[in-house]
């Protein structure tokens, strides 16, 4: 039976433009938008509140005290019920590869998607490594790095079970050209990250088919006049899009601005790069075996190193409006199309229009979710949590 939803009085927040109307989903697709007259099965009245396209975050590890690392299928059940209060409907589950050891969390989350989540969507493996840089590892354990093999790459893709979709490499390493060719030969998107490689060697790494960048600014070299280093030829590019924190801490507010004005707003994907401690109180916690510190939303080894973060990505909306002025409808851009465009799936998500999947998030004004749906379904309600 084709069930409907009618969202009435809602601020639509388009990527273009934003206005005043309703929504009418029926059997999880976007069918009208403007003043809708008919009645459906369930009504919202968002009164007045902010509705986007349904966030999409391509780089979380964990959430809601759950990692993609536990490598048990309720793991993903708990991430996706997380996420979805905080106003993301579909993400990449990142992780790490151990080589020639036991992978089975891949299994796992798959097994997961397949019972069926009943938030946000699963869309498939952000893998970061393992043919990275030792120099630059950051959160990862050096059980989770190799030199580029393609033997070890034919491993990953039978143990991803066909959902890899995103592969973090540093294209100066010796042997990492054709793992990108291959990547992207399987329409995997490489990307670039994690990374100790020069200006050239990036531009190397582009020519070879990275068309992504991972966490912009953080685990790769700094930009010096005499050594400009990947972010130059990242920002000369003219269609390398790249992720961003924009907590303030892994980038602060003045260098958001500057990626913004350099890179412009179609270029840049809000991530949280997220931990398990997501939306759980502040404290001690672990990441594959290693304790860390969530404290005012930063996630930090107990060195000081900083791993990610445990803020919401409406918490990181906020904060990239407040730090760019941007205009609001860029939200939609940035943690909606702009992600939709890198895997491929703007013809289905990231705007609301008829005849793309209902998924949508509902902010107060204050950016805290009231509602998220996912195929036209309400799978957070704040009014029921």
């Amino acid at each position: 039976m084709c069930m409907s939803l009618i969202i009435r009085n809602a601020v639509i927040c388009n990527p273009n433009r934003q206005f005043k109307g309703d929504i009418l989903i029926e059997d999880g697709d976007i069918t009208k938008v403007g003043c809708i007259d008919e009645n459906g099965d369930i009504t919202l009245d968002a009164s007045g509140r902010l509705v986007f396209p349904g966030f999409i975050d391509l780089h979380i590890q964990g959430a809601g005290g759950a990692d993609v690392l536990d490598a048990k299928p309720e793991a993903l059940h708990i991430i996706s019920k997380t996420c979805a209060k905080f106003g993301v409907t579909s993400f990449l589950a990142t992780t790490v590869y151990r080589p020639r050891k036991s992978n089975k969390h891949f299994s796992s989350a798959v097994k997961a998607h397949k019972q069926g989540l009943k938030g946000a969507r699963f869309l498939g493996f952000h893998l970061e490594g393992p043919f990275i840089s030792p120099k630059k590892k950051g959160m990862i354990r050096f059980t989770s790095i190799c030199k580029p093999s393609l033997d070890i790459f034919e491993n990953i893709i039978e143990d991803t079970h066909g959902f890899l979709r995103m592969m973090t490499i540093a294209p100066e390493l010796e042997g990492s050209t054709e793992i990108i060719e291959r990547l992207v030969k399987h329409s995997i998107i490489p990307s670039f990250g994690h990374s100790s490689a020069s200006y050239e060697e990036t531009l190397r790494g582009f020519e070879a088919g990275i068309s992504h960048v991972t966490h912009l600014f953080n685990a790769m070299n700094p930009i010096h006049h005499r050594s400009p280093g990947p972010l130059l030829a990242i920002f000369e590019s003219g269609n390398i899009t790249a992720q961003i924190i924009s907590d303030g801490v892994h980038i602060v507010p003045p260098m958001i601005k500057f990626a913004v004005s350099v890179m412009g707003i179609n270029r840049l994907v809000l991530i949280t790069d997220g931990m398990r401690a997501l939306g759980l109180p502040e404290g001690k916690y672990l990441y594959d075996g290693q304790e860390f510190i969530s404290y005012k939303g930063t996630a930090r080894y107990l060195d000081g190193t900083l791993i990610g973060t445990t803020l919401g990505i409406n918490n990181l909306a906020e904060r990239f409006l407040k730090f760019t002025g941007v205009f609001l409808c860029s939200i939609s851009r940035v943690a909606s199309l702009n992600p939709a465009k890198v895997l491929g799936l703007s013809d289905k998500k990231g705007r609301i229009e008829p005849g793309v999947d209902a998924d949508i998030t509902i902010l107060n004004r204050d950016f805290t979710v009231w509602k998220t749906i996912v195929e036209g379904r309400i799978v957070f309600d704040s009014q029921n949590f």
